[in-house]
């Protein structure tokens, strides 16, 4: 049903908004991806300001990538207050129209003719689900979305998007250090009406912050990268490959060493035992 690679790049930090590649950088990070197994590139309108698809676009062509040796998702719905745009403040936008336009601009700015996954971004208490059914039925029928899905949802803002229209993936926070999903149900619906599971910052806020939660894990993998002969950040994103929705981790780095030891970590099979040993030096306590 799902042809995205287990490990998806996320692009988000490619341009304007981390490390600023160049048109020749981005093509040599699309080859190391494909080098290593990572064919799913994850992007959203808003990245960069607004930038990063047109950029990503350009290198693309250049690359001379065949476009079905890829996948591309892509996400709207998030309206910000830049200059491009001049909007009075943040908000969202699920307005048939605007969903269409916003599709066809990424498929300009991405220079494809369709992309494998469209994601809405964020939900809105506004979300009306016959016009929001509207437009993809229309951008499906067009052949310029294959797939559908949302981001950042719960199962009863996909039960109303489902009153009109299938909801084919969800991608949502899921870290060692941020893992409510597994516990609420979203991952539980990923895997009872087979939807795509995806996490975005898989690797929580472990290199991010310090605290006694992350000072308890270090710790643990302070053990474990031994005995798995492994990195800290593989050994976090064997923890959440673990979970039986089959998670996609969305891998938020730019750097070509970092995306190939992610890549890696899908060989890595973490014994149960151990997989609660770390959830354990999350919580501080054990399972009930």
């Amino acid at each position: 049903m799902f042809k995205y690679s287990r490990i998806i790049a996320g692009t988000m930090t490619w341009g304007k908004w981390g490390k600023q590649h160049s048109t020749s950088e981005m093509i040599s990070l699309m080859n190391h991806c494909l080098e290593n197994n990572i064919t799913t590139f994850d992007h959203a309108d808003i990245y960069g300001d607004y930038t990063n698809e047109e950029d990503f676009g350009k290198a693309f062509k250049r690359s001379e990538i065949k476009r079905e040796r890829i996948q591309l998702i892509s996400k709207c719905g998030i309206q910000f207050n830049v200059e491009e745009r001049a909007n009075r403040v943040k908000h969202y936008d699920y307005d048939r129209d605007y969903i269409r336009s916003s599709v066809e601009r990424s498929l300009n700015m991405l220079q494809t003719d369709y992309l494998d996954m469209l994601l809405l971004h964020r939900p809105s208490p506004l979300m009306n689900p016959s016009e929001i059914a509207e437009a993809i039925d229309k951008l499906k029928n067009d052949g310029k979305i294959r797939q559908f899905g949302v981001s950042n949802f719960t199962q009863s803002q996909i039960k109303l998007i489902e009153k009109q229209t299938q909801i084919e993936a969800n991608q949502v926070e899921f870290s060692l250090s941020s893992n409510g999903v597994m516990n609420d149900g979203t991952l539980d619906d990923a895997i009872i009406n087979d939807r795509l599971a995806m996490s975005w910052s898989p690797l929580g806020n472990y290199f991010k912050k310090e605290s006694k939660a992350n000072v308890r894990i270090k710790k643990v993998l302070a053990d474990f990268t031994k005995k798995y002969k492994a990195t800290e950040d593989q050994l976090l994103l064997a923890w959440i490959l673990k979970h039986p929705s089959k998670i996609h981790p969305v891998v938020g780095t730019a750097t070509p060493k970092r995306l190939k030891m992610a890549a890696e970590a899908v060989s890595i099979d973490m014994e149960l035992q151990d997989w609660f040993i770390l959830l354990e030096a999350n919580e501080d306590q054990e399972v009930a």
